[in-house]
């Protein structure tokens, strides 16, 4: 595998194969490949943009963690003797990964598979099963939050992004839990076919925007969610409320009748993060909802937000989401322009 391959648009038929197992999460499975396949909707007549095969230790139904059950295409170790070139390895992740990192057939399969995919990705808890296989030493990888910790502390040679909703490190694509992995199914969707289609396929999906892959997987509004401490809490709501305010340690310890020192331990403890994260993170939330919902202009908002100017905004928007505050009000009209709502695409049911 090279770290810098060549990615050709335009090419349809491309093989996918999804690699399941008993209790992975249903929606890390068909959440990517309804946005691979919602592609064909937007593509003139011709063959299939993606030829999908989804592999698991048995033919046949596979239990999801949800009850329900998934149609495995091939065994494992039918899918072992085929030699044929992969266009995508995507390893699907979910409560049942635990179980499926001392499955040998399995990690044997997606070991050898790697090798001939020109890309491979990982949905959630799948990043566990391609750390183990040595798929990700020394790249820069991510995973769910929660099983971040865990990823770093059992495979030390990855470089754990515990903040990104995908990473891409060459031909390795990794994403956070669930519903990022159909932020990241789009954005193989951008480089496969272009940004106007892969636009037209968020749309259908009623996805708002093309997230960039640095975007955190935490927003402030659920941080504040999960506070019990009722002082940190009423500083959480206070902070949400009014983010142009001077939001300093000493002016929110006051503010909480609490020392400065107190009030960042227990503030901390509640959200893990320190108070000034936490006060950038939710002007980025108060700027990101007055770039979508309003025509203020970007000093207005940055100011208006607490930031004081538009290139104190610019930076924030950059070490969080990846793009500008302006790419990302141009990002968001692209997809809630007038003419949103899907033209010439597929009858709905």
């Amino acid at each position: 595998m090279t770290r810098n391959p060549t990615y050709q648009t335009g090419i349809r038929d491309r093989s996918v194969v999804m690699v399941t197992y008993p209790e992975a999460h249903i929606l890390d499975v068909v959440g990517p490949l309804e946005v691979l396949n919602g592609t064909r909707y937007f593509l003139p007549d011709g063959p299939e943009p993606y030829r999908v095969t989804v592999v698991a230790p048995q033919a046949g139904p596979v239990r999801m963690a949800s009850g329900l059950s998934l149609h495995a295409h091939r065994s494992i170790v039918e899918a072992a003797t085929d030699t044929s070139e992969i266009d995508t390895l995507i390893i699907s992740g979910g409560h049942g990964t635990s179980a499926a990192l001392g499955n040998a057939e399995l990690l044997d399969y997606v070991r050898h598979a790697a090798q001939r995919a020109r890309r491979v990705v990982s949905i959630c808890t799948g990043a566990m099963i391609l750390a183990k296989v040595g798929l990700l030493d020394g790249r820069r990888a991510t995973t769910h939050w929660w099983w971040c910790p865990i990823l770093e502390q059992r495979h030390p040679a990855v470089q754990v992004d515990r903040d990104a909703i995908y990473v891409r490190d060459g031909n390795i694509w990794s994403s956070a839990g669930v519903t990022a992995g159909m932020d990241l199914a789009l954005a193989l969707v951008e480089m496969d076919w272009g940004h106007a289609i892969a636009l037209e396929v968020a749309r259908f999906n009623v996805m708002y925007m093309i997230r960039p892959g640095g975007q955190s997987q935490f927003s402030a509004y659920l941080v504040a969610q999960r506070a019990e401490d009722p002082a940190i809490n009423a500083s959480l709501e206070y902070i949400m409320g009014a983010p142009s305010d001077p939001l300093t340690v000493t002016a929110l310890a006051a503010k909480a009748g609490l020392s400065e020192r107190t009030f960042a331990r227990r503030f901390k403890d509640e959200t893990g993060l320190t108070p000034a994260a936490y006060v950038e993170r939710a002007r980025i939330q108060a700027a990101r909802v007055a770039l979508e919902t309003t025509p203020k202009g970007i000093e207005e908002i940055a100011y208006a937000t607490g930031f004081q100017s538009a290139e104190r905004m610019r930076r924030a928007f950059q070490r969080h989401l990846g793009v500008s505050a302006s790419d990302y009000r141009d990002r968001f009209r692209e997809v809630r322009a007038d003419d949103a709502l899907i033209r010439d695409g597929p009858d709905h049911p």
